[in-house]
């Protein structure tokens, strides 16, 4: 089973770090942020497997961006966990209702939080764990972030992955570089369209050495396409 990526997003240090060294202990990939923009960004480069998510942040709040990652096709079944001191039944309702899977009062203990990621990543299943993509001979392994060809593996970037995840998610569907902006980096972040054609062409790159560079088809005046026709 591949480690878990955890992202904590947190603006008090003493509260991350205590996370932190309770998680990594435990064989957890953490990554931390101390307020929502970092967090979003930390979301660009590599998707996590679990949000622990502070409801007061400076600038946007936690239930904010739980909703905004929430609208996102890309973050939409990310889990969350809510870490608040606001404990009333009320803020409890609002927390799950912005979008957080569970909700976490503080103070509390490295073991509860344990216990909570635990069970929120076993709602997943193994069947999700186990989810393949394919076209033709490629295959993209979405629990291990693993891509082959037949026997290879592909070496690629965290956004070339994702890119190409989204691909094969969605055959056959010619996307707009504002599309697929959206969708790989999210509408909050804002970054050139031509952004795209490089990390195509990163990704082309990848592919060609297996003859698979063709299955991302460039469709003039529209934007870009995956299909296995050629």
């Amino acid at each position: 089973m591949s480690t878990k990526r955890i992202l904590i997003v947190e603006d008090e240090q003493p509260i991350r770090e205590m996370v932190v060294f309770a998680l990594a202990n435990l064989g957890y990939e953490v990554r931390e942020a101390a307020d929502a923009r970092q967090a979003q960004e930390l979301i660009a480069e590599r998707l996590p497997d679990l949000i622990l998510l502070d409801w007061m942040l400076p600038g946007i709040s936690g239930i904010d961006l739980a909703r905004r990652l929430k609208k996102e096709e890309l973050t939409r079944e990310l889990p969350i966990i809510m870490l608040t001191a606001r404990a009333e039944e009320e803020d409890k309702i609002q927390g799950l209702e912005s979008g957080a899977d569970d909700y976490v009062t503080k103070p509390f203990s490295p073991r509860e939080l344990v216990a909570r990621i635990r069970a929120v990543l076993r709602r997943g299943g193994p069947a999700a764990e186990n989810e393949m993509l394919h076209a033709n001979e490629l295959s993209l392994d979405l629990a291990s972030h693993r891509v082959s060809v037949g026997e290879a593996l592909l070496d690629m970037g965290p956004t070339e992955y994702r890119l190409l995840e989204f691909f094969m998610s969605h055959p056959e569907r010619v996307y707009s570089r504002g599309q697929l902006l959206d969708r790989i980096w999210g509408s909050n972040v804002y970054v050139e369209e031509r952004t795209v054609d490089v990390h195509i062409r990163r990704l082309r790159k990848v592919l060609e050495p297996h003859g698979h560079d063709a299955l991302i088809q460039t469709v003039r005046g529209a934007g870009y396409r995956f299909s296995t026709r050629v």
